[in-house]
């Protein structure tokens, strides 16, 4: 069984396993639009995560694990339990595209657009959002922050994010001034 990041997995994954391959999904795009109201914001003050919506004209580069052998129930039972909080992600098995070049099919959760905490905002939108925003597992800017250092540390280019991250960071910054 393989489960794919392109998240807090990438930094976070919680579960065991065996290998990890740098791996793409087509036909989906990441982005922060799923409005966080349990881990990185709340109801009255929610934060942003990053979710999969579907666009065939995109893909999005993460990370694949190959969950370790006998441990594929309890894997499955964590993931629900910490991706399923609020229904607003979908659960599937989509095809992914390794890095050496083979491809897997595997579980990854992607936003329900139909779900009252998707949103689409402007970059500056989120911006604003992801500055301010904290939640049960801490800010909305140390979400953004491990995932756009991971993402660098594995190689994998996500423009939006390192602008997203800059027009943060400035934020931070007028704030802190």
């Amino acid at each position: 069984m393989w489960v794919f990041g392109y998240g807090s997995l990438l930094w976070n994954p919680g579960f065991e396993y065996s290998k990890k391959e740098i791996a793409q999904l087509g036909g989906y795009k990441r982005s922060f639009s799923m409005r966080s109201i349990h881990h990185r914001g709340t109801v009255e003050n929610p934060g942003l995560v990053l979710a999969l919506s579907a666009d065939v004209e995109s893909s999005c580069n993460g990370l694949a694990f190959k969950v370790k052998q006998g441990k594929e129930h309890e894997t499955i039972n964590y993931l629900r339990e910490r991706e399923l909080v609020s229904s607003a992600y979908l659960e599937k098995e989509l095809l992914l595209n390794l890095k050496n070049g083979k491809s897997v099919q595997s579980l990854v959760y992607v936003i329900d657009e139909d779900h009252e905490q998707y949103c689409k905002l402007t970059l500056d939108e989120q911006a604003k959002i992801i500055a301010a925003a904290n939640g049960g597992r801490g800010s909305n800017y140390d979400y953004l922050y491990s995932t756009r250092n991971r993402l660098t540390e594995l190689s994998i280019e996500d423009p939006e994010i390192e602008l997203l991250y800059n027009k943060v960071l400035s934020i931070k910054e007028q704030r802190d001034d």
